[in-house]
């Protein structure tokens, strides 16, 4: 895997939202790209935190008792066991960096799940 790349660059060749690409490794974890736009399902990773940061644009965080609005350079971290809902009314770039383990969307399984595997390609 590349250590050097340009992120700008790596977000144009994404061509689905909630389709989150690997891009780099560090330690235990991957660093990983996705556009947002609309909404994700409710989900929850049991066994790891995650955390967005947002490149371009902006998009709501749905907690179960609050809403927390994420704006370009802004960063949230969703500790484990926190069931959460990204949403976006228009086209966001963010970064995540998760466990390699982490699983897209929890134990919840929808047409747009992404595997670890797909994930990598």
């Amino acid at each position: 895997m590349n250590i050097k790349g340009n992120v700008s660059s790596l977000f144009c060749s994404i061509d689905k939202y909630w389709s989150p690409k690997v891009i780099a490794e560090v330690n235990e974890d991957y660093i990983k790209i996705a556009k947002f736009k609309g909404e994700i399902v409710w989900h929850i990773h049991e066994n790891e935190d995650e955390m967005f940061y947002v490149i371009k644009g902006n998009f709501d965080l749905h907690l179960e008792d609050e809403v927390i609005t994420l704006n370009e350079g802004d960063y949230y971290v969703v500790k484990k066991g926190i069931k959460h809902r990204p949403m976006a009314k228009e086209e966001c770039w963010v970064m995540l960096i998760e466990k390699k383990e982490t699983k897209h969307t929890g134990k919840v399984i929808t047409d747009i799940t992404k595997s670890i595997e797909d994930q990598l390609e």
